[in-house]
């Protein structure tokens, strides 16, 4: 297990995925909460069966998966449906997150959340990492990567923390205006700094 666990997060658009990826590179576990969210609603699954048995065999694709754009239409049209969708999947993914962090075994590991302000997580993990940037960077960046739209994606960062409530919790910040090269240098000095901070203390997780 390792004894010290790192949250990782940031809105969408800022660079988490790349900024893990580079973790990842020099041998830290990576716990992803995107990941685990999609793992609890994969075809036989109790979390997909129950969304199936709410919604309609309607909310899956062609190939017996969730449709994931489908069922984000759904949510922002019906808020009761996200505070139901909230009730069934937190507990199924705070559960695998809790699991794999407890099986990590690299000397401290990332738990990637994106919506760690909003979920109350930063209690959970010994140290609060996040990726920042502009509100317009996040904008440019997620309508080209998505292939969606100004519309949808404001109303995503309208429904997450703010900018500032994000730093406001952050023991550290990479700011990620630039390109991946940019952040190899400061991930590397973090790696240093939680390693060490690793040796001396023990997860709360």
């Amino acid at each position: 297990m390792s004894r010290f666990v790192v949250g990782v997060s940031g809105g969408i658009g800022s660079g988490k995925t790349t900024v893990t990826d580079l973790f990842a590179r020099l041998g830290v576990d990576i716990i992803d909460a995107d990941v685990i969210a999609r793992d609890v609603v994969a075809p036989g699954t109790v979390g997909l069966s129950q969304i199936v048995a709410k919604l309609g065999k309607e909310i899956l694709d062609e190939k017996g998966q969730l449709n994931r754009s489908l069922l984000r239409q759904r949510v922002f049209a019906e808020p009761e449906l996200k505070a139901w969708l909230n009730q069934l999947l937190h507990p199924l993914i705070r559960q695998q997150m809790q699991q794999q962090t407890q099986a990590a075994t690299s000397p401290y590991c990332i738990l990637s959340v994106p919506l760690l302000v909003e979920n109350s997580l930063a209690k959970s993990v010994d140290r609060v990492l996040i990726v920042d940037v502009s509100e317009a960077t996040q904008l440019q960046r997620t309508v080209q990567r998505d292939n969606s739209n100004v519309e949808q994606i404001s109303a995503i960062m309208r429904a997450q923390a703010s900018r500032e409530q994000r730093l406001a919790i952050a023991d550290d910040v990479i700011q990620n205006e630039g390109g991946p090269k940019d952040l190899v240098d400061k991930v590397a000095e973090l790696h240093q700094l939680y390693g060490k901070l690793a040796a001396q203390t023990h997860s709360v997780i």
